[in-house]
């Protein structure tokens, strides 16, 4: 893997221009460039992306650009499509505490310049992520039970305490409390492995713009950043020949901004591009085909959540009458009917557990739900106050908060209810307005516990805004004792599903779908198959054709 290809590139690339060809092709000049090199070189990835960010550091930990980190970054292990999980940067992970984890690089690691992948470059990477000024989204999923994480985002410390490197081949994680999933939380690329010297300032923090191809960065991933034009919206990356995982295929990623989706589309359809960021439309299908967006379920579901606090979902039998008067069957082919989710029945998916989980799928009963309505505090839809959904957002969502509207209106004569897109807005104070929130809930690791910890604790987020304050001790209690149990132990498994069968009896949302992580590449496209945390899962293994 000595062969520079850039080299080779530069030299077509500009031959091509030189001799004029751009007109006989008749193409625009990315198009030219793109079958040119497609001839000469092999294979390319052109790539449309739907926003002109203007960031494009690794350390952000989300957003439209983080979705490209793999291409680019090496992560300690990663997860398969199918939640398998892998080594990568780290060949190996012990504890015999769940406290003390001990981590071991694997000795071929190098950065694209040939140096060595060190125990300091790691822990420079997670402190340099963990900085507040960096600004990352989640690295604290990834590092916040290590030592020394609180007190650098509460701005009073810039060291992982609790970061050992005893030698440059040996990582040891010292955790706050034990977490028996901890190396499951470092199998992303949330916080991925920089070359620290470079990314890091003396005063912790962030390097602006260190990862631009001007300030000769080195990388870790298969591939490197060759050019970046932030204005017009384009980068190119080309394979990194000191990569110490597989060769890649790919001659190069050309990623280009187009902001407008229909324009996206008809450049797919017409193979100037083969391949999107995220392309999120009601005719994708018809568009481009069940393959462009078709992709592994990951653990992330979405529904209509109730807020229990406000009238009249303050009765459990208006929200259980709300729950039996939707056809849910009709409910899902309103909106996903081409796919590529899947119905949802419970929240639990595509973890350990969601299978035979105990959890019984709410029935379609419209006579049930009739009386149910007759027998609650409000005796009928007459003396309902108005219905408020949020979260009404995109032609999909709207398709399914109108279906509901309609189930409640034929089956239940409830009229007065309203949409708005906006979910933000009604957060905290002003949840009081809104009834009902849509919105998704889901895990970074493949695992019941966490997956629920984030959607029905009552310490979570979605319980306390979207659930109205929502507190089910046998939800708690099941929740915390399951964390104490190992990954592999059935125990954490059963007291997970205990605890969702125990949110199933609150009657507190309208189960809607399993989310799909789409391709989004065309069917020529082979190897784009991307895991629960977006991430490109093997991006030496894309190829063309």
């Amino acid at each position: 893997m000595s062969f520079d290809q850039s080299d080779k590139a530069n030299i077509s690339r500009r031959n091509a221009l030189k001799l004029g060809l751009a007109a006989g092709v008749g193409l625009t000049v990315f198009g030219m460039n793109a079958r040119i090199v497609l001839a000469d070189e092999g294979q390319v990835l052109k790539v449309a992306h739907p926003a002109f960010d203007q960031d494009w550091s690794p350390l952000r930990g989300g957003g439209r650009t983080f979705r490209w980190n793999s291409i680019w970054w090496a992560a300690p292990m990663y997860f398969d499509s199918q939640g398998n999980i892998k080594p990568y940067v780290f060949t190996s992970w012990e504890s015999a505490d769940n406290t003390v984890w001990t981590f071991k690089i694997d000795p071929k690691a190098v950065f694209s310049d040939g140096s060595k992948i060190t125990s300091a470059d790691v822990k420079g990477s997670w402190e340099v992520a963990s900085m507040p000024n960096t600004k990352s989204q989640r690295v604290d999923q990834v590092l916040s039970k290590v030592k020394g994480y609180a007190e650098i985002a509460a701005g009073s410390g810039n060291e992982l305490t609790g970061v050992a490197t005893p030698d440059e081949g040996t990582v040891v994680v010292t955790l706050a409390a034990a977490d028996p999933i901890f190396f499951m939380r470092l199998a992303n690329h949330i916080a991925p492995i920089t070359k620290a010297s470079q990314s890091r300032g003396s005063d912790g923090e962030e390097i602006i713009d260190w990862y631009k191809p001007d300030n000769k960065p080195v990388f870790s991933g298969p591939f490197k950043l060759t050019s970046i034009d932030i204005d017009a919206g384009k980068l190119s990356f080309e394979p990194n020949e000191n990569f110490f995982g597989p060769k890649p295929k790919l001659a190069r990623i050309d990623i280009t901004s187009i902001e407008d989706n229909v324009s996206a589309t008809s450049l797919i359809k017409s193979g100037e591009f083969n391949a999107h960021t995220e392309l999120v439309t009601s005719t994708i299908i018809q568009d481009l085909g069940p393959e462009f967006s078709a992709g592994p379920l990951i653990p992330t579901s979405q529904h209509f959540w109730f807020n229990i606090s406000r009238a009249p979902m303050d009765d459990p039998k208006v929200r259980q009458a709300l729950i039996m008067a939707v056809d849910r069957d009709g409910l899902f082919k309103a909106s996903y009917p081409d796919g590529p989710h899947k119905k949802a029945d419970q929240i639990l998916n595509s973890v350990p557990g969601a299978d035979n989980s105990g959890f019984e799928p709410y029935p379609y009963d419209p006579a049930g739900a009739k009386k149910l309505l007759a027998e609650s505090s409000y005796g009928g839809p007459e003396r309902l106050p108005k219905i408020l959904f949020v979260g009404i957002s995109g032609p999909a969502i709207q398709a399914a908060a109108q279906y509901i509207a309609e189930q409640w209106r034929q089956n239940l004569g409830i009229t007065a209810v309203d949409m708005k897109p906006q979910q933000d807005s009604y957060a905290g104070p002003d949840q009081n307005s809104v009834q009902i929130f849509r919105d998704d809930v889901g895990t970074r690791v493949p695992d019941a516990v966490s997956y629920l910890a984030g959607s029905i604790a009552s310490t979570s987020s979605n319980a306390q805004n979207k659930l109205g304050g929502y507190k089910n001790d046998k939800v708690d209690s099941a929740l915390a004792e399951a964390t104490t149990k190992a990954a592999d132990d059935p125990q954490r498994i059963a007291l997970a599903q205990q605890a969702q069968k125990a949110f199933r009896d609150d009657w507190a949302f309208i189960p809607w779908y399993s989310q799909a992580m789409s391709r989004w590449a065309t069917k020529d496209v082979k190897g784009l198959d991307k895991n629960l945390d977006w991430q490109i899962v093997e991006p030496w293994n894309i190829s063309i054709g």
